[in-house]
């Protein structure tokens, strides 16, 4: 599909995303293609009067929201949230995800955890049976940060996940850095076959600071598969 269409339904997407929202409420805000396609149409909702006041996941994403007129506040002051509005690498009809690609990881995880919502905007491609086809991110403290990709490759293989490729991302000829300053490792699996078992070996393993598969957080899946077909996916309040 050609990028433009692609970008097409994420605005879609977006769009639909954008009718949850109401007059005063507390929002965060993802990082990311799709979600900056929110952020282009919430903006023009806040200049035409919408009253909403928000947190951003990245310094990307503030500085875009606030070249847009929409108003950025701490996350302590403001949670918890009404509602978040973020993209994903990948989702899973049980509502796992992957997310990270953008390298906002563990801030993404934060407001989305502050929120009593979350809602993924995505277009069908990113929609998958099983997750692991993307690469999973996982952020990691700088020092010693070869010691920890290593616990990493040990707690996949424990796993199930063996000879998985756990690569240092690049940015240019120097290590890819977060915004909080710590350096990122996608561990190619293929297939995830038990997300939260993966999800609670990651986060144990010291040097770790967080992980990219997002479980029990996302609440409504917002998919374009096409033009005329979005998909909404609510999870069950009691899941």
């Amino acid at each position: 599909m050609p990028e433009s269409d692609i970008a097409a339904l994420k605005r879609a997407a977006a769009a639909r995303a954008l009718e949850f929202v109401q007059e005063g409420m507390k929002l965060g805000l993802g990082t990311g293609s799709t979600a900056e396609a929110f952020l282009e149409l919430l903006g023009e909702r806040v200049r035409g009067g919408l009253t909403v006041i928000c947190s951003a996941s990245s310094e990307r994403t503030a500085l875009n929201a606030k070249d847009r007129g929409i108003p950025i506040a701490p996350l302590a002051g403001l949670a918890p949230l009404d509602l978040t509005v973020d993209g994903a690498d990948e989702a899973d009809r049980d509502f796992n995800l992957i997310k990270g690609g953008g390298g906002a990881l563990l801030r993404e995880k934060i407001v989305a955890n502050a929120s009593n919502r979350m809602i993924v905007i995505a277009d069908g491609s990113k929609l998958v049976e099983r997750l692991g086809r993307f690469p999973l991110p996982v952020e990691v403290a700088e020092f010693g940060h070869g010691v920890t990709a290593e616990g990493i490759r040990r707690s996949l293989r424990e796993c199930g996940h063996d000879g998985v490729a756990v690569a240092l991302r690049q940015s240019g000829d120097a290590a890819y850095r977060t915004d909080g300053g710590n350096v990122i490792y996608d561990c190619a699996l293929g297939s995830i076959a038990q997300p939260k078992r993966v999800a609670d070996a990651l986060k144990s393993i010291t040097g770790v600071v967080e992980h990219g598969l997002f479980i029990d957080l996302a609440t409504t899946l917002i998919v374009a598969h096409t033009f005329e077909r979005i998909e909404v996916l609510e999870r069950a309040r009691n899941a």
